[in-house]
């Protein structure tokens, strides 16, 4: 790829952000709208955990895919048929007639997702080859997390207030068509110079694998933890992750190389982006529940008071990251997890007449606590992983950070409704205090494995992990 001025460099920053920032927004958004989703489609609790996981889990499933396919084919290529996927998606959810088909949409929106982070970052590292330059654009890459997160509650409300539910998908459309414009008069097309080869089985496995679990544990409240439904789930779910890592052992290039997890961090940064993002996911899940249904608030209060969270992440990531850089992962890590906990163990005190002030100071420590993590996470998987892997590392903590979305929300809306009683409003905050209490004990897990993780001994196991990667490893195909 010919060099580009710094102009240029910054304009296809822009434009990579500019789908970051859609993507991210929508999460938020959309969670805000579910209140009048329920309504408009007399939907219950279960429709709306597929409406906001069958976007996730489309996204944890392909995102490695996406990513070795734009090496192959092109990235900018991959990178617009993602705008032209999701913008497409957007616009057929905002005319979904049922909540049948806004989950389907849903899907397409996620189909697009897919390619377009993991390519953008790609984009990115080719575009800013000084590695300083990289360091500071990758920071502005991640502020738009940040920013997307401050701005979603606030901008979500107003529009569902305003114009209905069906607006928040309409947003992405003019955002779209611009990106795609932009991208292809000003971002220069890239390949890697040896591509991954695909690996279709194991791609199979890991939807298979991911379906069946969050199928059984949405529908679980429904047909019953041990009907023969859910346990044939569960049973789905475990023989495809088995015969996941037996395959993958036996490929050249798999999607999943086995030997990843002898390390340490990466293991513990797997699990720890598994927690952290399925605590925030599900507390936006049940708070927009909450707020709305049992409290009788707008939309737009609503997002009001989500606000301090959101803000507390765009304030206290940057700090992480420069933690992470000077200190390394483990204060970072512990604090977010601390802030997790915390959030978790206040949160068990909600009941349907909470003072505002109370619940103002728990969502300025939850989006403390998450501001804290995210940033680290990536930043222990590839520590511990050979430099080489680090492209795949950091793509399998983004995958993990999707499966923690899907599971947070399947999960903690399976407890709430399986231990609701009486009517919603009434049953739901006492029903939630479990759901809580699962949200503490995900960061105690996040605090616990934030010292595991940076320890000597974990060091010791990626080092080891490393020479892994220098011997024959069987029978590979």
């Amino acid at each position: 790829m010919p060099e580009l001025s710094q102009r240029r460099r910054l304009l296809v920053l822009a434009i990579c952000c500019l789908s970051l920032f859609v993507v991210s927004l929508d999460t938020t958004i959309v969670n805000l709208a579910l209140p009048s989703i329920e309504r408009d489609f007399s939907a219950g609790v279960s429709s709306l955990q597929w409406t906001i996981d069958a976007y996730t889990l489309v996204l944890a499933s392909l995102l490695m895919l996406s990513g070795s396919t734009a090496d192959r084919i092109g990235r900018r290529r991959t990178f617009q048929a993602g705008l032209v996927l999701f913008t497409l998606g957007s616009l057929l959810c905002s005319v979904a007639p049922n909540i049948g088909l806004l989950i389907a949409f849903r899907m397409v929106q996620a189909v697009g997702g897919s390619m377009l982070n993991p390519v953008a970052m790609s984009i990115i590292t080719n575009t800013f080859t000084d590695a300083r330059e990289r360091a500071r654009a990758i920071g502005i890459w991640g502020a738009v997390v940040g920013l997307s997160m401050a701005l979603g509650p606030v901008v979500g409300g107003l529009l569902v207030d305003a114009v209905g539910w069906r607006s928040i998908f309409w947003i992405n459309i003019p955002v779209g068509v611009a990106a795609l414009v932009l991208t292809a008069l000003f971002v220069p097309e890239s390949k890697a110079p040896r591509a991954r080869r695909l690996d279709p089985v194991g791609q199979l496995l890991v939807v298979v694998a991911l379906a069946s679990l969050t199928y059984g544990i949405i529908e679980a409240p429904h047909h019953g933890w041990l009907s023969g439904l859910t346990v044939a789930c569960f049973v789905v779910a475990a023989a495809a992750a088995a015969g996941l890592v037996v395959y993958e052992r036996r490929r050249a290039e798999p999607l999943l190389d086995p030997r990843f997890f002898a390390s340490a961090p990466f293991s513990g940064a797997t699990v720890i982006a598994v927690c952290g993002f399925a605590g925030l996911s599900g507390f936006l899940f049940l708070n927009a529940l909450y707020l709305q249904n049992v409290r009788g608030f707008t939309p737009l209060h609503a997002g009001l008071l989500t606000l301090p969270s959101a803000l507390a992440i765009f304030a206290l990531a940057p700090l992480s990251g420069r933690l992470v850089a000077t200190r390394g992962s483990r204060i970072p890590l512990v604090t977010g997890g601390l802030g997790l906990a915390v959030s978790g163990v206040l949160l068990t005190r909600l009941g349907a007449d909470t003072g505002i002030g109370w619940l103002v100071v728990t969502y300025v420590v939850f989006g403390a606590g998450f501001g804290m993590l995210n940033p680290p996470i990536t930043n222990t998987a590839v520590s511990g992983m050979p430099r080489a892997q680090a492209g795949v590392a950091a793509a399998v903590a983004s995958t993990s950070r999707q499966v923690g979305a899907s599971l947070g929300v399947a999960v903690l809306g399976a407890v709430v409704t399986t231990h609701i009683t009486g009517a919603f409003t009434t049953g739901f905050p006492a029903a939630s205090h479990i759901a809580w209490w699962i949200m503490a004990g995900c960061g105690v897990v996040v605090m616990a494995l934030g010292v595991l993780t940076t320890s000597p001994w974990a060091m010791a196991t990626a080092r080891r992990a490393t020479v892994l990667f220098d011997e024959p490893a069987g029978v590979r195909t």
